[in-house]
C-alpha cells in the first residue's frame, strides 16, 4: 500500500539524522546519492517464527547498511489479526503508520490502538509487539538503529488470549466511529460498520473499517472537512438519509459550520432534484438539534 504524503514528509524529518551517523569506528564515504524507486523494493512473507499471521515486509536501506550506516527499516503490512512476537530494540524503534488500524502493546500494559497519521516511539529495551486489529489492516514504516550490528531482540509469540484482550482506543481516531459515524474502531467496542454488517459481511465491515475509514479518509490530498463537503453532497444527490444522518454530524466535527452544510443542501437542490434537498433539510434538523453548536 502507497505511503502517504504527509507520512513520507514525516518520514524525511526521522531519517535524515539516522542517515548521517554510522557506526562507531567507521567512515561512511559513499558520495553517490541513491535513489530507491518506488515498487522496486519487493515485498518478502515475514518470517513465521517472529510473527503470527500474514505479514509482508519491504526493507529500507539495504545497500546502505553494507556501508556502514546505522539506521534500519521497511514498510510492514500486517493482515487483520497479524501481528510480531514479543521483542525489544537496543536503540528503541519509531513507528509511522500509513494505513488501516493496529495495535501496540507494552509488556506489563493493555494494547493501545494505532491509526494512520500516529507516530509511535518504542524506548530501548522495551518489551513490546505490534500488529493489526483483529477485524482490519494495518500498514507502518518501521525505524531502528544498530547497536553492535543488531536492531531487534525476538522473543516468544504473543499469545491468542493477549491478542484478544481489549485494547485502549486511540486518542483522536480517525474514523468517525467516536461520533457514533460509520467507521471503525477495533477493541471491546465494534465499530459502526461491524455494528451494522459484520454479523452478515464481516469482509464488508472490515473493508470499510481499513480500507475506506483508515486509508481513503487518512489521505492527505483532502482534508477531512473538504472529504466531509465532498461525502453530504454525494449523500444529498443519492437521496441516501440513513448513511447523510452520520455524515452530517462527522462533517460538524471535521469543521464544517451548519451555515455551510445549508449552502450545499440548497446547491444541491438545483442539481440532484428538489425532493433530495427537502429530504436532507429534514436530516440536517434532526442532527442540529442533537449536536450542540
Amino acid at each position: 500500500m502507497p505511503i502517504n504524503t504527509r507520512s513520507l514528509r514525516i518520514l524525511g524529518l526521522l531519517v535524515l539524522p539516522l542517515a548521517a551517523t554510522t557506526t562507531e569506528g567507521q567512515t561512511h564515504t559513499t558520495s553517490r546519492i541513491i535513489v530507491s524507486r518506488n515498487g522496486m523494493r519487493e515485498a518478502q512473507p515475514a518470517p513465521r517464527e517472529r510473527f503470527t499471521g500474514v505479514a509482508r515486509v519491504s526493507p529500507f536501506f539495504e545497500s546502505q547498511a553494507r556501508e556502514g550506516v546505522r539506521p534500519s527499516g521497511g514498510v510492514v503490512t500486517f493482515e487483520a489479526g497479524a501481528r510480531t512476537a514479543w521483542h525489544t530494540h537496543p536503540r528503541g524503534q519509531t513507528l509511522i503508520v500509513t494505513a488501516g488500524i493496529g495495535r501496540v502493546q507494552r509488556w506489563g500494559d493493555p494494547a493501545e490502538e494505532i491509526r494512520p497519521g500516529d507516530i509511535v516511539w518504542i524506548p530501548p529495551g522495551v518489551k513490546h509487539w505490534h500488529g493489526a486489529a483483529p477485524n482490519a489492516a494495518m500498514t507502518h514504516v518501521a525505524l531502528a538503529e544498530a547497536l553492535d550490528g543488531r536492531t531487534v531482540d525476538w522473543e516468544e509469540q504473543v499469545s491468542d488470549a493477549k491478542y484478544a484482550a481489549p485494547a485502549a482506543p486511540g486518542v483522536a481516531p480517525l474514523s468517525p466511529a467516536a461520533s457514533g459515524a460509520a467507521g471503525g474502531t477495533a477493541g471491546a467496542t465494534p465499530s459502526r460498520a461491524q455494528s451494522l454488517m459484520g454479523d452478515i459481511a464481516p469482509k464488508l465491515a472490515q473493508l470499510t473499517d481499513s480500507v475506506l475509514f483508515g486509508d481513503v479518509w487518512a489521505r492527505p490530498g483532502l482534508s477531512r472537512r473538504d472529504r466531509s463537503l465532498a461525502t453530504v453532497s454525494a449523500l444529498i444527490a443519492m437521496n441516501r438519509p440513513d448513511q447523510l444522518r452520520s455524515h452530517l454530524a462527522l462533517a460538524l466535527q471535521n469543521g464544517v459550520t451548519r451555515e455551510e452544510l445549508v449552502e450545499a443542501i440548497i446547491q444541491m437542490a438545483f442539481y440532484s432534484g428538489w425532493p433530495n434537498a427537502v429530504t436532507a433539510v429534514g436530516v440536517a434538523r434532526e442532527v442540529f438539534a442533537q449536536v450542540p453548536r
